[in-house]
This record gives structure tokens, sequence and C-alpha cells, in this order.
């Protein structure tokens, strides 16, 4: 752990104290010893913090210390039911209304991104929105042969990679002294976490990439309605540099400007919530950084339209059941069907008590149900899930970390949307129908197409197998010169046989499994 990683770890720390990061904590919903640090923190916390309860200086503070603090402060902001109304609005700045780099720089960025292509760009605003990586400008797109386009032109911020990497090596380092210096952390696996968000923050560095996500989640939602995302500009993407249509909106956060454009605020939160969750469970792929200052409603439709792609979720088969199980588990309020997927995914060890995590499953379960978002504590839910996962030894999952982060963030804007909303009730039409679809023929046939590739991939191994045989068959000969080499080349052919043979029959009965089940 080099110290300089070490020193800016503390300095953070000191700097979020100061600035009053720890006051906006649900501190009476934490367990003790989390009670006890926060407590700690708060000494060194300034008086003006202590006295009025604003948290205005951490905007700044949380932009001085690095984007990958300023996405944590995003993150509390789109949950005012944790935080408090005061603390969410004083961080909303974090989401798009953070202070432009020189707007002077961005002809000689453009230039050396896209060469002579830039000058196809024409009419370049001031920022329109600045966040922590990026910032967007408007523009006319002027290409020959071709009406002149508005578009939205991003841009990285320069000198952000280095930023970033200054970040997450201080990142690792809290870790590693969280693994070194608690026991009870490690089953969090939090190296392992921080470099699951290391790898994404990555890959948000490279504007080519998010074009690519856009293309990709363009494809998966072309048949669907009620959520919009803007087209790539191939011809004027770089790494620095992404150029998308433009599109026109209301900021989702602005719900005075929703109401007075006539849109319905609980379908639009409906709309949000099915989105998320029909990309994730039907997809697995899915926005994996919707805070409000990347949402926005269509004044003419009441469709979502959302921006930013630089961070996605991909979820595989098994996860994406997990999720939809879990879901419907609590709509029909099957709790040993959630409990026994927790044990199933890896998240409950297997020394524990299913029929006693049902029973904490339950403890959650049923005071959420028939209640609407703005009579549900999620503070004291969180408190609670923080003492069933003490109690129950429960793991971490890394590659599930931007999918249960993207669900607290999809969550806190439909309920800032809908304060009535019930999770359950929107969830179910998606989840349901997904479920259906899969237990259905449609989802057998899958499933047993699925079977058949694997099974068509194995046998494309037999012949590199036979070959490495021949191969070291001759090499075996020419070492022992033996007059037997005719049966010990039979013996192995025949080896290879019966392991042909081994997997033959446990495609076939993964195969019948999979019609039956």
């Amino acid at each position: 752990m080099g110290l300089g990683s070490t020193f800016r770890l503390i300095h953070a720390g000191w700097v979020l104290a100061r600035e009053g990061a720890f006051s906006v904590l649900p501190e009476a919903s934490l367990p003790p010893m989390m009670k006890f640090g926060i407590g700690m923190a708060r000494l060194v916390e300034r008086r003006a913090v202590r006295r009025t309860g604003s948290i205005e200086r951490l905007n700044a503070a949380l932009h001085r210390l690095g984007p990958s603090f300023v996405k944590f402060g995003q993150t509390l902001a789109t949950r005012p039911d944790i935080v408090g109304a005061q603390a969410a609005a004083d961080l909303s700045g974090l989401q798009d209304r953070m202070p432009p780099f020189d707007p002077k720089l961005v002809p000689a960025i453009l230039s050396e991104a896209l060469g002579v292509k830039a000058e196809q760009l024409t009419e370049i605003s001031e920022p329109i929105a600045a966040a922590s990586i990026a910032q967007v400008h408007r523009a006319k797109l002027r290409q020959p042969g071709e009406m002149p386009k508005v578009v939205a032109v991003k841009m990285l911020r320069p000198g952000v990679s280095e930023r970033f990497h200054a970040d997450t090596q201080a990142l690792y380092a809290g870790a590693r002294l969280a693994e070194t210096f608690s026991r009870a952390s490690r089953r969090l696996r939090p190296t392992e976490v921080v470099r699951t968000l290391d790898h994404s923050m990555r890959l948000e560095l490279d504007l080519r990439l998010e074009a690519a996500a856009i293309s990709e989640m363009a494809e998966n939602i072309k048949d669907d309605t009620g959520f919009r995302i803007p087209q790539v500009q191939w011809d004027h993407i770089a790494q620095n540099v992404l150029t998308t249509s433009w599109v026109d909106g209301i900021p989702i956060r602005e719900h005075t400007a929703i109401d007075k454009a006539g849109i319905d605020r609980k379908a639009l939160a409906a709309k949000v919530l099915q989105s998320f969750l029909r990309h994730a469970i039907r997809d697995g792929f899915f926005h994996a950084d919707m805070h409000p200052g990347n949402l926005f409603a269509d004044p003419r439709t009441g469709d979502v339209i959302a921006v930013d792609f630089g961070i996605m979720g991909r979820i595989g088969k098994s996860e994406r059941r997990f999720l939809a199980d879990i879901l419907y588990g609590f709509i029909i309020r099957d709790y040993r069907l959630v409990a026994q997927r927790h044990f199933d995914i890896g998240y409950v060890p297997p020394h524990q008590s299913v029929d006693d995590f049902t029973l904490a499953i339950r403890s959650i379960g049923e005071p959420l149900h028939g209640r609407t978002a703005a009579e549900i504590s999620m503070a004291k839910v969180l408190g609670q899930l923080f003492t069933i996962t003490d109690l129950f030894e429960m793991n971490t999952r890394p590659e599930l970390v931007l999918l249960q982060k993207s669900m607290v963030l999809v969550e806190g804007v439909a309920r800032n949307l809908d304060p009535d909303l019930d999770i359950w009730t929107v969830a179910e039409p998606v989840v349901g129908d997904w479920l259906r679809r899969e237990e259905g023929p449609i989802g057998r046939l899958e499933d047993l197409a699925g079977h058949v590739t694997r099974f068509g991939e194995a046998l494309g191994w037999v012949p590199a197998l036979l070959a490495q045989a021949e191969l070291t068959m001759a090499e075996h000969r020419a070492m022992m010169h033996r007059p037997r080499d005719g049966l010990m080349r039979n013996a192995i052919i025949l080896a290879l046989c019966m392991a042909i043979l081994a997997l033959a029959s446990m495609t076939f009965l993964m195969l019948r499994l999979g019609i039956s089940s």
C-alpha cells in the first residue's frame, strides 16, 4: 500500500468530516461500530454545519477530492428519504451543475480528437451540463449533402484520468485497511468491490465504449415504448469526444415544470422503474447511472429520456433470474423463495439456516406491503438490513454491486416523482411477464437451444483432444521405442471415446432436466 494513497485517503476523510458528509447518514439506524465511527468523525465538523445543518460546502469539497467521491454524493442526492430533504437538495448540484472546465480549451480538444471533422461542428454553446467526468455542449453538425442537425457534444475533462487513478488508489488503500483491521468487513470483500467500481469507471473514460453502449441498448429497446435514448453520430466519436443527437426534455427533478407540462408524474415514475427492470431482467444490460441529472421527461409524450451511458451494468442469466425471483417473491409474499435464492447465489453461507433467514426476510417484507413510498422509512429498512447481513454473515457479490447501486438510484428517482409509489405493484407486470415467459414454451426452447449450443461447443473440443493425444503418443514413442505403441494408442482413443460418451450423456441429462423443470 503506497504512502501517497494512504495520505490521500486520510485527507479525504478529514475533508468529508469537516464539511459534514457524515452528518447526513442515518446514524440512529446503523450498527454500534458505525455509530461510533460517525460520532468520532463528527467531532471535527465545522461549527456552521452543526449550527445550521447545511452542507453547501460539501459539493465543492467532493469536487476537489475527485470524480469517485462525486459519484458517492450523486447517489446520496437521490435519497432524501435517507439523508434528509435539505441534504439531498444541497448535493443535487453534483449531478450536472459542477464548475465547467475552461471553454477556451474546447476547439483544441475537438481538433485533436476529430481532426478535420471537428470543423463540421459549429455554433458550439457554453457548457449545458457539467459533471465530474465530462461536460456537454450543444452544437450544429454540418455534413456535406445533409441538412444541419442539432447535436450534443460530450467531452472528457482534461486530466480526469489522472484524478480518477488517484481516487481509486485511495479507495484500494481504504479497502485493504478495512480488511486488515476488521474481520467483519472481510465478508463484504471491499477490495473486490473497489475493483468492480474501478473497472466500470475505466470504461467510462473511453467515450467510444459509451457510443457502443448506446448502440447496443438501442437494439435492445427498439420495440419498447416509454423510454428513449439519443442516436450516436459515429463520424464524430473519439476516446474523449462523443457526439449524439440532441434530445429536448424537462429535467426529471423539476417537478413543477413536469406538472405544468401536463405530464402524469405517477406514470412517469412507473416508466422509470419498469424500464430499468425490463433492461436488467430481460436484456441483462442496463443504465447504471440513472441519477436525475441523466433523466428527462419528453413534454410531448411523457416518455423517459435517458442520457450519459458511460457506466453500464451487465448481468448473466442466473443473476437475472435471481433478481426476478427476489422481486416476485416479495410481490407474492413468498419469503421462502426469496430466502432460498439468496442461498443459491451465494449471498448467505450454506451453514446458515434457510428457515431462520426466511423469518428475517419476512420481518422486512411484511411491513412494506400495502404501503406507499411516503409511508416507508428507508433509513429504518437500511438499519434492519445492516443487522441481518451481520447476523447471517452475508457475503458481497462484487459482480452485482452495480445492479444494487442502480436499484438504489432508480427507486429513489421514482419515489421522488411519486411519493405514493408502490414498488411491488409497479414491478409486477415486468417481473411477472418475464418469469411466465421463461417458464413457458419459448423460454424452454431457448434453454434447450442454449444446451445444444454448449454441447456443440464441447464436441468442437474433440479434434483438439485427439490431436493432443496423437502428439503425446508420438513423444512417448520417441522416448520409449517400445513395440506396444499400437496398444497405447488404442487405449488413449478408447479413453477419449469414453470421455466423449460421458460428455454426451451429461448433456442429454441436462437437456432432459431442462425440459422437465
